[in-house]
C-alpha cells in the first residue's frame, strides 16, 4: 500500500475514493487523529494514474464527475465511511526502500542473537577493528553499526534510520543511502575508537550523518524534496550536546559528532554546484 495524502475532510475524500473505484482503482481511508484522514492506494501499479487524478481532484473537488461517482457508488457501498487500517508491515514498507529494510532486519537478527546467549561471540566478530590485523577485516569498519545493547538503544536508532534513511532512499535511491551509510559508519567508528576504544556499537553515528545530510540538502538543494524539520534538528542537536555533558549514560558522543560532520560534508559535496 502507498500513502497518497492526508486530508481533514473525509466526505470530500470519499468522493475521490468513489471516483477511483468507478475506474477499478481501490483506495482505503484511515483516520490518523486530530481530524486527519489518510488515503492509501492498495495496488502500486495504479500509482501514476492515481496521483495525476488526485492533483486534478484537489484543484476542483466539486467537479460533477466526482459527485456523479459518489451517487453511482452509493448503491453498492454498505458503509459510506469505512476506514481501513493498513498492516504494520505495509506502513513500514511505504516509508522505506530495500536497503533501509535490509539494515533494519539485520540489526534485529543480530540483536536477537545477542539476547539468546551469543552476545560476546557476535560482538567479537562485528566490533570495530581494535587489534593488529583486524584493520584489514573490512567488514568491521561498518559492522559495528549493526550492534545494539538494549531495547531502547535499538528502538531509538531503528526508528530514526527508518524515518530519515527511508526518506533519502525513496528520494535519491538505494545507492545514495548505501554511500552515506558506509562513509559515516567508517568515519564515526574511527572517531569513537580513537577517543575511547572499540567497546561501542550502534547506528547512532549513521543516524546523525543522515541528519547532517538532509539538513544540508534541505538548505542548499530544496528541489531534492528532502527537508529537516527544525524541531527534529533542534532535538537531535540538543541530544548531541547533552551526551557530552551528562555523567550518567555511556553514549558514543564522538561517533555522533563525527557522524553529523560526515553527513554535512557529503551533503555539501553533493550540492557543490
Amino acid at each position: 500500500m502507498i500513502k497518497l495524502i492526508t486530508l481533514n475532510q473525509p466526505r470530500m475524500a470519499q468522493a475521490f475514493i468513489d471516483y477511483m473505484a468507478s475506474r477499478q482503482v481501490d483506495i482505503k481511508m484511515m483516520p490518523e487523529g486530530g481530524g486527519q484522514f489518510a488515503l492509501w492506494l492498495v495496488d502500486s501499479q495504479h500509482q501514476v494514474e492515481t496521483e495525476a487524478e488526485l492533483k486534478m481532484f484537489l484543484d476542483n473537488p466539486n467537479h460533477a464527475k466526482y459527485q456523479a461517482a459518489s451517487w453511482d457508488m452509493a448503491e453498492t457501498r454498505s458503509n459510506h465511511f469505512r476506514y481501513h487500517s493498513p498492516s504494520m508491515m505495509s506502513m513500514i514498507k511505504s516509508k522505506a526502500g530495500p536497503f533501509s529494510l535490509l539494515i533494519m532486519a539485520t540489526c534485529l537478527v543480530i540483536f536477537a542473537l545477542q539476547q539468546f546467549g551469543a552476545g560476546q561471540p557476535v560482538f567479537d566478530v562485528l566490533h570495530f577493528p581494535a587489534y593488529a590485523g583486524q584493520e584489514w577485516q573490512i567488514w568491521r569498519w561498518v559492522s559495528h553499526a549493526l550492534l545494539h545493547f538494549s531495547v531502547m538503544h535499538i528502538a531509538f536508532n531503528l526508528l530514526w534510520w527508518w524515518q530519515l534513511g527511508g526518506d533519502i532512499e525513496l528520494r535519491l535511491g538505494s545507492g545514495k543511502l548505501l554511500q552515506v551509510f558506509l562513509v559515516s559508519a567508517a568515519l564515526s567508528g574511527f572517531g569513537q575508537y580513537w577517543v575511547e576504544g572499540a567497546n561501542f556499537g550502534g547506528l547512532s553515528g549513521v543516524v546523525y550523518a543522515l541528519v547532517g545530510y538532509i539538513w544540508m540538502l534541505g538548505y542548499r538543494a530544496p528541489n531534492k524534496g528532502l527537508v529537516m524539520p527544525k524541531p527534529i534538528l533542534g532535538f537531535m542537536l540538543v541530544w548531541l550536546v547533552l551526551g557530552f555533558v551528562q555523567p550518567f549514560m555511556a553514549i558514543a558522543n564522538t561517533a555522533h559528532l563525527v557522524g553529523l560532520l560526515s553527513g554535512v560534508a557529503i551533503g555539501l559535496w553533493d550540492t557543490r554546484k
